[in-house]
Order: C-alpha cells, then sequence, then structure tokens
C-alpha cells in the first residue's frame, strides 16, 4: 500500500488544499493511506512513501494532482519516484 503524506500550512489555510488533494487520490486509487496534516509555515509538501516529490517552500506553487496521481501508480510498481508538475498559485496576495 501507498502512503501519501502532506505536509499544510493551517495559518495560510492550506487545509481545503490538502483535503480536496486527499479525495481525489482515494477516488482513483482504493487503498490508499493519505495524511494530512498542519506544519510550517507556508508549507504544502507532500511525499510518497516517504519521498518528497513537491515542496511548495522550495516552489511557490501546489502540485498537480494528476502528477501527483501518476507518482503513486510509480510507487504502487516499485518504480523511482520523480518532482511532480506544479500547478501555479491563483489569487494570492503578498502582504
Amino acid at each position: 500500500m501507498v502512503k501519501v503524506d502532506v505536509e499544510y500550512c493551517g495559518k495560510c489555510n492550506f487545509s481545503l488544499q490538502c483535503q480536496m488533494l486527499k479525495q481525489f487520490l482515494v477516488e482513483k486509487v482504493p487503498g490508499i493511506e493519505v495524511d494530512c496534516h498542519q506544519g510550517r509555515r507556508g508549507s504544502f509538501e507532500v511525499t510518497i512513501d516517504d519521498q518528497l516529490v513537491h515542496s511548495k517552500l522550495s516552489c511557490f506553487a501546489f502540485p498537480q494532482h494528476e502528477s501527483v496521481l501518476t507518482q503513486v501508480r510509480r510507487a504502487e510498481i516499485g518504480e523511482k519516484l520523480e518532482t511532480v508538475k506544479q500547478e501555479p498559485i491563483k489569487d494570492c496576495q503578498l502582504m
């Protein structure tokens, strides 16, 4: 079974993004384990089987759900994981 862990920033209210990713993956991959937990400020870090595949702290973007799914499928068959594609953040204002 593949395990996906998502660390998100609660202060930035990224919980919804995490829940949407979790719902998407659970619908596509029966039996997958997805854990969403609050973490560092500004974070949206996605690991698959303990391997980091996306870091919002590094790229300032969210992961594309389909790209995360592709890496989950690779993990299922034991292939090497790659960094997921990015989804630009819209409607964000810097203060």
